[in-house]
């Protein structure tokens, strides 16, 4: 088996669980900045360690779901399953119980924050900004597809706060609660 396929030059890609789209449609767009995303978070994981390093690649993991929900063609949702290829409410849920664990321990900042305090930091404003175009081009997708259910879009627009949060703390030395590591 080779890695090249030939099956995209002629501008098209194929699809979870089948058909075919061009490459600039809405759905690429939208997963493959998802995809840029979880690349950016590879980034910042590679300079962090302990939790922070856990937490990134948990993300990154969560991540993948969200691409395969938007890599799938609305007629398909029905083969999607929560939580490993569908964003479930829970997903969302879950990062905000994170966002309140970071900003219980650190607090946030009280004026604007220009990146880099940090490698790891810096990582992970790279990724929260690529988080918010493949929130925004997910948002186009959503629309222009005619899906009502998906939760794709809260949880990314979670996740970038998330990522806010914890670039925040990354730049300082961050040491979780006793009660925030068994989350």
């Amino acid at each position: 088996m080779k890695i090249y396929t030939r099956g995209g030059d002629d501008g098209s890609t194929g699809l979870f669980h089948g058909g075919r789209v061009a490459k600039d449609e809405s759905g690429p767009e939208a997963y493959g900045t998802v995809d840029e995303a979880v690349s950016a978070l590879g980034v910042a994981r590679a300079s962090a360690t302990g939790v922070l390093h856990d937490r990134i690649l948990e993300v990154q993991r969560e991540l993948f779901v969200a691409g395969a929900e938007l890599a799938t063609t609305p007629a398909k949702r029905g083969m999607l399953e929560a939580g490993t290829s569908l964003v479930t409410n829970e997903m969302v849920t879950e990062l905000e119980g994170r966002i309140d664990a970071v900003e219980a321990e650190r607090g946030l900042p009280r004026e604007f924050i220009v990146p880099g305090g940090s490698p790891a930091a810096a990582a992970l404003d790279l990724a929260r900004s690529i988080t918010r175009r493949a929130e925004r081009r997910a948002v186009a997708h959503i629309r222009s597809s005619g899906i009502h259910d998906s939760v794709v879009v809260p949880y990314l627009n979670r996740l970038a706060d998330y990522l806010y949060v914890l670039a925040r703390s990354a730049e300082t030395a961050w040491v979780p609660s006793r009660s925030q590591e068994g989350q």
